[in-house]
């Protein structure tokens, strides 16, 4: 008995030691939920065609269904097609798997679902997402002279530098058990970029939403019909407890 414990005990703190060590380093923030909101949605799928789409697939999911966002075949003909593609295609990169592989490490992940399988003690999906995308910085020790403090070591580069600029972080530093430890305390800029703090915040606002959508497009459909659903079985329980004792009030 005194065994099995002890490998218990043990297990627990290798599953421990892992979780802490493969943690992320930052509180992850919580993203805007824009689903709802069309303009953000169209100005998502405009920056996810525009700079994701490069490397990453969204292999189900079709240019046409972008109508449900509001937009026209023309408006994704003329404004989110730029080579042979069709509007029934499906969002596929055109970049080489085996180069993409050679160049970051990793093939390039596809990014239909990957606002709902990023879920985690953290957050959601979303969240993950919008910290992710909002918390590079300049490392020239790395191959591509980025990392992130969500996901250290990443092999993405910042695609999105031009707009965001650069930054690094600034650490307090303080002593723990007799160990030095280093806590996140803020960013300072250190070469501006195409938009403000605001209005980057804002876009991966809208780019996050766009990927929340993408994941499940029906999805606001389907909490719309829920809740008139679970209306009508509320309405529909009471009709049927009176007229169950209707039914039974005369035998005892």
């Amino acid at each position: 008995m005194k065994k099995i414990i002890l490998s218990l005990a043990l297990a627990l703190g290798v599953v421990a030691g892992a979780q802490a060590s493969g943690g992320d380093t930052i509180a992850w923030d919580k993203a805007p939920n824009k689903t709802n909101d069309l303009a953000a949605l169209q100005n998502g799928a405009k920056i996810f065609v525009n700079h994701c789409l490069n490397c990453h697939s969204a292999a189900f999911m079709r240019y046409n269904r972008l109508k449900d966002i509001g937009l026209t075949e023309q408006q994704i003909k003329d404004n989110l097609l730029f080579t042979t593609e069709k509007v029934g295609d499906t969002m596929k990169a055109n970049i080489d798997p085996k180069q993409a592989k050679d160049w970051f490490g990793a093939t390039p992940p596809d990014l239909t679902v990957i606002a709902r399988s990023r879920a985690g003690h953290g957050g959601t999906g979303a969240d993950y997402l919008y910290t992710y995308m909002r918390t590079f910085y300049r490392d020239e020790t790395k191959a591509t002279g980025w990392n992130n403090l969500v996901f250290p070591n990443v092999g993405m580069p910042h695609v999105l530098w031009e707009l965001q600029g650069e930054r690094r972080p600034i650490y307090d530093t303080h002593e723990d058990h007799g160990h030095q430890v280093q806590t996140f305390k803020g960013w300072e800029q250190t070469k501006p970029g195409k938009m403000t703090a605001l209005e980057y915040d804002q876009a991966m606002g809208d780019l996050v939403g766009y990927l929340q959508w993408m994941a499940e497009p029906a999805q606001n459909t389907r909490v719309r019909i829920g809740v008139w659903v679970l209306l009508f079985l509320v309405g529909f329980m009471f009709i049927a407890w009176r007229l169950n004792a209707s039914f039974w009030k005369d035998i005892k």
